[in-house]
């Protein structure tokens, strides 16, 4: 990694689809960054199993799904893109900071509290260890920036929380990471329930657009999307949530302030509107489609990029828990001696 760069931590859950909303909240930013820091960006294939997932599909989509983000523009010259299970000192530094972490704190976090409701019968400890397993992933890299949806403020916190309180008992070991949060864009709402995000698993196949949909399939979505009675594009999050929704995607993949997206529908009826929006959609991933098609055609090149992350994920990682393991008394493991004998 450059020394005089900064370094950004961020990762996804390779489940589900990968949805336009993903892309406008996160992916689309880490492009972006790439230049201007050290960027590391992990498939968060272990977080996602807190949740029952068939073995076949989910290796299916999680090869689908790094395929897509090196479809948007991710340089694995200039970027660490890797699968989190590829790389043992995740879960490695996760158990040590577990015994710096405290259950109170778990219990207190929101993303527990709403997956425990949705999943009373899988209430299993890797939903109450979410977040220091996502502190582990942060910390090992010696992130300065994590860039998040505003839903995953909390675990930044928490996990700043750990990093000072540890540095605190044995020195400075951590950095502690800031958040970086997108002004526009950072929460994209469903379709079809415009007043929450739209999520990669989604029940109702309308509800969210994924970055490789076919343009028929898109055109068809945003048709249906759902709006209200006023028949007028204005943006007003309380009353006209709909609405608003297609002119915060509008504006965020057109760079259009939307105030003068207004201007430019004024007199538009919202079917005119509603397809303008689907178009520019279908426009804008053109070359991520065309992309992720040349990726998902040759899975063992697939497989050699996300083995070269991996590599350099785990060099970077062995530094930081090294350290980690020093500074709390593990005894160091010795380098192995291989001696010749003769026959």
């Amino acid at each position: 990694m450059v020394v005089d760069k900064k370094i950004l931590y961020s990762g996804i859950q390779p489940t589900g689809i990968m949805t336009i909303g993903n892309y406008i909240g996160a992916v689309s930013n880490w492009a972006k960054m790439q230049d201007e820091y050290n960027c590391i960006f992990g498939l968060a294939d272990l977080h996602a199993i807190t949740v029952r997932q068939d073995p076949i599909e989910y290796r299916k989509r999680a090869t689908s799904f790094f395929a897509q983000i090196l479809a948007c523009g991710l340089n694995v010259e200039k970027s660490i893109v890797y699968f989190q299970s590829h790389v043992h000192q995740h879960t490695e530094l996760q158990w040590i900071l577990n015994c710096y972490a405290y259950v109170g704190e778990m219990q207190r976090m929101t993303q527990f509290k709403d997956k425990s409701a949705k999943h009373e019968e899988n209430i299993n400890m890797g939903l109450l260890d979410y977040p220091v397993l996502m502190a582990a992933d942060i910390l090992l890299y010696r992130a300065d920036l994590v860039p998040v949806g505003i839903d995953q403020k909390q675990h930044i916190e928490i996990t700043r929380d750990i990093a000072c309180r540890f540095n605190s008992i044995y020195g400075d070991t951590f950095t502690v990471p800031d958040g970086y949060f997108p002004t526009l864009g950072a929460k994209i709402n469903g379709l079809q329930t415009p007043t929450a995000k739209m999520g990669k698993s989604d029940a109702d196949p309308d509800n969210a657009v994924s970055i490789i949909d076919e343009p028929d399939v898109i055109m068809r979505k945003f048709r249906k999307a759902v709006t209200d009675c006023d028949r007028k594009v204005k943006f007003d999050l309380s009353e006209k949530p709909g609405i608003s929704n297609l002119l915060t995607i509008m504006s965020a993949l057109t760079g259009t302030p939307i105030c003068e997206l207004e201007n430019d529908f004024a007199n538009a009826d919202y079917k005119t509107f509603k397809e303008a929006v689907g178009s520019v959609v279908v426009e804008s991933f053109k070359p991520v489609r065309e992309n992720y098609a040349r990726y998902i055609s040759d899975k063992s090149h697939l497989q050699q990029i996300a083995s070269l992350g991996a590599e350099r994920a785990s060099y970077e990682a062995e530094k930081t828990l090294t350290k980690v393991k020093r500074r709390i008394g593990l005894v160091d493991k010795a380098r192995r001696t291989i001696v010749a004998v003769e026959k």
